[in-house]
């Protein structure tokens, strides 16, 4: 797939953030609902969100240079982290605007259409979420899946406000539609944390997941036969790419070219055991010079 290809999953969460803000502040100028105003300011939020994205991934998608060696991949968990931070801010707006309500209850208004109105906006969303999230998965996006994961979440929220509404209807209880908005915002709270959490992990080069690993090791020990070995494998994640690095031990009597057509082998191997973008780095040395054990710990500083 090609890289400007995420860029119209972007648009697509672009589109469906202006259409669902549309939608949400009609139900709650026809109901008069704080909790339908908490959904429409978290859908201001995806708007937020997902014009920062677009821009991130921009970033993203350059090619490598002379100050960024490694490439922008990197870039993305920027993204998912203002991403976190806008949540966060969104969720303490809600629980702000739903206060007064809860001392002072009000009077819904036009219930009916302003529900079908609110329906109307969270199917948007759940379709959008998914085609992101999915999408984000299949091309290593952290910044597709957490706008898909934010997204879902305003699903979501929007089902707990429309229940809340529908029990207002049902029980006259007015107080529950602030109460409504509270939880939507803690949930919310909860959401931001994770993004911020998750983008603080990637800036921190976290390994790969394990599943991930055990196949590098899996086709690294097809080669034992051939009189191979390695250690020191360390890997990490920025953003699509992967970046994965071993010292390969090789019998000493090999010419240059031997030892490199072999580790040139792995390398093609080791990146197509993945879909995403990955960068190889391998260090050969002589399996029988004890030298080559000295520096066998990760960190060789």
């Amino acid at each position: 797939m090609k890289k400007s290809s995420l860029k119209k999953f972007i648009y697509l969460a672009i589109a469906a953030a202006v259409a669902t803000i549309a939608l949400k502040l009609l139900a709650y100028f026809l109901t008069g609902s704080v909790g339908l105003f908490s959904d429409a300011l978290e859908s201001g939020v995806n708007l937020v969100a997902a014009i920062v994205a677009l821009f991130m991934i921009s970033l993203a998608e350059k090619p490598a240079d002379e100050q960024h060696a490694y490439g922008h991949s990197k870039a993305e968990y920027f993204s998912s982290a203002i991403e976190g931070g806008l949540i966060l801010l969104a969720a303490f707006s809600i629980i702000w605007s739903a206060i007064p309500r809860l001392i002072h209850p009000q009077p819904l208004e036009n219930v009916g259409i302003g529900l079908l109105v609110s329906v109307g906006a969270s199917v948007i969303n759940l379709v959008v979420g998914l085609i992101l999230i999915r999408n984000g998965r299949k091309n290593n996006s952290i910044t597709l899946e957490a706008d898909g994961k934010h997204l879902m979440t305003d699903v979501y929220t929007s089902v707990g406000v429309l229940i809340g509404i529908g029990i207002v209807k049902l029980t006259g209880w007015l107080v529950l539609d602030a109460v409504v908005a509270i939880g939507v915002g803690l949930n919310i709270i909860w959401t931001g944390y994770q993004l911020m959490r998750t983008s603080a992990l990637g800036l921190l080069d976290s390994s790969i997941p394990e599943p991930e690993q055990i196949k590098i090791i899996e086709a690294l020990e097809q080669y034992k036969s051939q009189n191979l070995t390695y250690h020191s494998l360390m890997t990490r994640q920025a953003g699509r790419r992967k970046f994965i690095a071993l010292h390969i031990l090789l019998p000493g009597q090999l010419t240059i070219q031997e030892g490199h057509d072999m580790v040139e082998t792995i390398e093609r191997t080791i990146r197509g055991l993945f879909d995403s973008p990955v960068t190889v780095f391998t260090h050969l040395e002589p399996v029988e010079d004890p030298v080559s054990m000295d520096d066998i710990g990760i960190d060789r500083d």
